[in-house]
């Protein structure tokens, strides 16, 4: 897997880089990745991308949306304002989105429009120009998992709906990164984050995940064994719903003909064949 790890600092300094006909594999990259991107990131070489970019992680602060003489943190303030300000450079890439995404530009330009050029509008524009080479370099059978706050989440699934393709929303994961606070007085405590998850095309790799059962759950869930000693439980296979196409009469393997439910079976003649096949069925 090829990954990219960068800061996404536009006025970060660089060091030298090879050339996109050396494969940046296990390299890591200190800078401002849209220029890593665009000269060392050939298209559809990468399989996943994870990005976590400055965003309002303060629930005491909401720094996209102060102005220059807000209050707060000012360490953090002026760490945010350095990556995120409406100056000539998010001028530039809304120019530059505008000459070559028209239904990007059309979406920023109303988003530029109803917040006015502030810190929010200018982080959405940076990200943008940045999301759509992200999803260049991805290859066809990649995945993008964008870590982001309910400062700005809906406005970026926005933007990665026109990048990406609405059909290509997979998931919104709802990350619980704190315990609740006992301090709130005026509102809910801001305890979760989002991880904005999308495919590349309906092609995309999905690597199923699996975890144990401990011994007591097992025990108490799948109450028998079977001679391998395997826990496993019963079912029956009533439909819970009527299913008038799912009324059949079965000859079992052990020669009887049973007769459905007046709602049906809850599976079709081909799985229930299929399930006496490997003796699943208690007959």
């Amino acid at each position: 897997m090829v990954s990219a790890i960068s800061q996404l600092t536009p006025n970060a300094a660089a060091l030298p880089f090879p050339s996109m006909t050396s494969p940046p594999i296990n390299r890591l990259f200190y800078g401002d990745n849209l220029g890593v991107l665009r000269e060392h990131f050939a298209d559809a070489s990468v399989d996943l991308i994870y990005l976590d970019p400055p965003f309002n992680s303060n629930a005491d602060y909401n720094v996209i949306f102060h102005d220059h003489k807000g209050g707060g943190s000012a360490a953090q303030i002026l760490a945010f304002e350095d990556t995120w300000k409406w100056t000539q450079d998010a001028e530039e890439a809304l120019i530059r989105l505008t000459a070559a995404h028209g239904p990007l530009s059309e979406l920023l330009h109303l988003i530029v429009g109803t917040l006015r050029k502030n810190d929010l509008s200018a982080y959405l524009v940076m990200m943008a120009e940045r999301l759509v080479e992200l999803h260049r370099v991805l290859k066809d059978t990649g995945s993008l998992y964008l870590h982001c706050d309910p400062t700005a989440s809906h406005y970026l699934k926005m933007i990665l709906d026109v990048i990406f393709g609405a059909k290509n929303f997979r998931n919104e994961i709802i990350w619980k990164r704190t315990s609740s606070h006992g301090n709130v007085s005026r509102g809910y405590g801001d305890v979760t984050d989002s991880i904005l998850y999308y495919a590349k095309s309906k092609n995309f790799t999905w690597n199923q995940i699996y975890r144990p059962y401990s011994k007591e759950y097992a025990e108490k869930n799948f109450g028998k064994r079977d001679e391998s000693g395997r826990y496993y439980a019963t079912e029956n296979l009533r439909n819970p719903s009527v299913r008038p196409n799912l009324r059949y009469d079965y000859l079992a393997s052990n020669g009887v003909t049973y007769k459905p439910h007046p709602n049906g079976w809850a599976v079709s003649l081909s799985v229930m064949q299929e399930y006496d096949r490997k003796g699943l069925l208690s007959l």
